[in-house]
């Protein structure tokens, strides 16, 4: 079902890219996002076609977007001896089809969304331990909702604001060398995202 679900919205964003009638309008941007999951920040890019209706102040927009977060920070592991630095890497890309309206120079949109995130996990830098923990990579399959707005201030530069609740295909947890927990991954999270698109 899941398969299916995804080889269908894939085709019709890429259909959406393929038949783009004039009134159609490209959009690129740039974003900071902070989240409630390790790593916190991060940073991510998106392009956008926006389908004008014939329902007047209602456009179609269609989005692929990739984030990367990262972070470092050094570990004394309980009742060892030793240290270690520990380095947590997430990418994740994905598609969106929003639902917008046009309100002057505000233009609130929604959207939902399929995607995937990839977290990898490394170490470096031990000191004095008998076991050195090894890294590790792991994807999950993740769709999304969103809701947000864009506020066209200049014709062309349009800041936004938007936050995106993501739900993963489950729960991933990372071990140490001594077979505990060692980062967990949360089956969703939440993101809030603030950010510029570059109309034309």
């Amino acid at each position: 079902m899941l398969r299916k679900l995804s080889t269908g919205f894939f085709g019709l964003l890429l259909l959406t890219l393929i038949v783009t009638p004039a009134q159609a309008q490209w959009a690129i941007g740039g974003s900071y996002e902070i989240r409630n999951e390790e790593p916190k920040s991060g940073f991510g890019a998106r392009i956008e076609n926006t389908v004008k209706l014939p329902v007047p102040l209602v456009n179609l927009g269609f989005r692929g977007y990739f984030s990367y977060f990262s972070e470092e920070n050094s570990v004394d592991p309980q009742n060892l001896q030793g240290s270690y630095s520990q380095e947590i890497k997430n990418y994740d890309f994905g598609v969106s089809v929003l639902g917008k309206v046009e309100l002057g120079l505000v233009k609130p949109y929604v959207g939902v969304g399929l995607g995937s995130s990839t977290t990898d996990l490394s170490y470096s830098d031990f000191e004095n331990l008998q076991t050195e923990p090894q890294g590790d990579s792991k994807s999950q399959f993740a769709y999304h909702g969103l809701i947000g707005g864009e506020v066209s201030l200049i014709p062309a530069l349009h800041p936004f604001i938007e936050y995106r609740f993501t739900d993963y295909s489950g729960d991933l947890s990372f071990e140490n060398a001594q077979n505990q927990v060692q980062q967990s991954l949360k089956e969703s999270n939440g993101r809030l995202i603030f950010g510029l698109m570059l109309r034309f």
